[in-house]
């Protein structure tokens, strides 16, 4: 079998900090035990196919810059065979036990559906050999409503009945597939669900068969006994003006009104979260706080920059308070932290792809450890519990019981008047937060 990337010859290994070895885990350790979990159980790493193999560095203003030799053969199925094989060899390499990916980024479009369809059977049966072959497991499929000219005005918000019909029927297939390679999960991400402007859109009429949309996929799911965790993926705008999944918080109110609720989580993404003007841990506390936390895209934006640019998490301040937010949450069950993130337009060596995976795995292993110990020595939950402790008796109690009203609530503000300043004391917390960084 050929070898796609001679330059690591051996799984990358746990050294130490210590180590001065770049293809090496410093922090990383997945047997280590943390809050009585290993890291690997805590963060269960995938790499996402799209980026990582089938990103060549092309952007607005140029053509790619990356020849990987899995992507030279006389045709394209042959090419996703060989793209297939090197992403086993990069998985087992890394030594990750997950991996994701969109059906177009596995197998070609052909003329035909029907054709498009046979090249993804052929892909996904040699797929699900490698998965039994190296024990690492699909986290969750997707479907690729997006890139094709058919969907430039939307998949299942479309005006036109065709397109939703032809996005049914990819995602159909998805779900199948999926099911076939026992997924752990289903990602829905809006695509180009959403408009430029509303002068050509009829937004309520959208909203209505989007929801319709995923109902239609929740039916098919059970008929066909597909068990994995639906998912919807928040991301305010680009490529569209305006995206429907604006963020955590609008993706629930969406699912509140068609029902879809307890059906769907948050898979929730760093740049998608900045993009929003949130940050991460903010997606994450809402969505925990609402029964709806799922998995997470690992990944960061430049701030200086106002679009998508998924890099690698690299960020020890992020990847703490991402950690931290998620071992409250009750960590991942289906989900996991997938990279969605691909390496620079100037990081052309394939070797890149490793340097910019064990960084990030890395500065979540610290992350983890950090935040583990936040937790263990309660250094916010206890000022946070002493902060809100008015409300455990007296009025506070029974405010939260119900058994006050406004009138009842006026005659004891009458009576206790003006109520005492306390201090947030946000200065001391983030110092103590910078003490356990450093």
């Amino acid at each position: 079998m050929t070898v796609y990337f001679p330059e690591v010859s051996k799984p990358i290994a746990y050294e130490g900090p210590d180590s001065k070895n770049p293809l090496a885990f410093k922090h990383y350790n997945p047997k280590q035990k943390v809050l009585g979990k290993t890291m690997a159980d805590h963060m269960r790493f995938a790499v996402c196919y799209w980026h990582t193999f089938k990103s060549g560095g092309a952007d607005m203003f140029g053509v790619p810059t990356m020849k990987r030799a899995y992507n030279e053969a006389d045709s394209p199925l042959k090419v996703a065979e060989q793209t297939l094989e090197a992403a086993f060899e990069f998985f087992t390499k890394l030594g990750v036990k997950f991996w994701a990916f969109h059906d177009t980024d596995v197998a070609p479009e052909a003329e035909t559906l029907a054709e498009t369809n046979k090249n993804l059977d052929h892909i996904v049966k040699l797929a699900k050999k490698m998965q039994q072959d190296t024990g690492i497991s699909l986290l969750w499929g997707t479907c690729n409503l997006f890139s094709h000219p058919r969907f430039m005005s939307g998949a299942s918000t479309n005006p036109s009945p065709d397109v939703f019909a032809f996005a049914a029927t990819k995602v159909k297939k998805a779900l199948e597939v999926t099911k076939y390679l026992d997924g752990g999960g289903y990602v829905f991400w809006g695509g180009r669900e959403g408009y430029e402007t509303l002068l050509n859109t009829d937004m309520g009429r959208e909203l209505d068969h989007l929801g319709l949309f995923l109902n239609m996929a929740v039916d098919y799911a059970k008929k066909i006994k597909f068990k994995g965790q639906f998912y919807i993926e928040p991301k305010p705008k680009e490529p569209t003006k305006h995206q429907y999944d604006f963020d955590a918080a609008s993706c629930y109110a969406f699912l509140q009104r068609y029902k879809l609720d307890k059906i769907f989580k948050m898979n929730l993404e760093a740049n998608h979260a900045t993009l929003a003007g949130h940050t991460l841990m903010h997606e994450i506390e809402f969505a925990a706080a609402n029964g709806i936390f799922g998995s997470v895209d690992a990944n960061r934006g430049d701030m200086l920059l106002g679009w998508d640019t998924d890099q690698f998490p690299t960020d020890l301040y992020d990847t703490t308070l991402t950690m931290y937010s998620i071992l409250k949450a009750g960590g991942f069950t289906t989900g996991g932290l997938n990279f969605d993130a691909h390496i620079r337009r100037q990081s052309v060596d394939p070797v890149d792809l490793f340097h910019a995976h064990v960084g990030a795995m890395d500065c979540f292993a610290r992350g983890l450890k950090i935040a583990a110990q936040l937790h263990k020595d309660k250094a916010f939950s206890k000022f946070i519990k002493q902060r809100y402790a008015g409300w455990d008796a007296g009025i506070g109690k029974q405010i939260e019981q119900g058994k006050v009203g406004f009138e009842e609530l006026a005659a004891y503000t009458l009576k206790k008047g003006e109520p005492k300043l306390v201090s947030g004391r946000q200065e001391l917390l983030e110092n103590i937060l910078n003490d356990y960084l450093c």
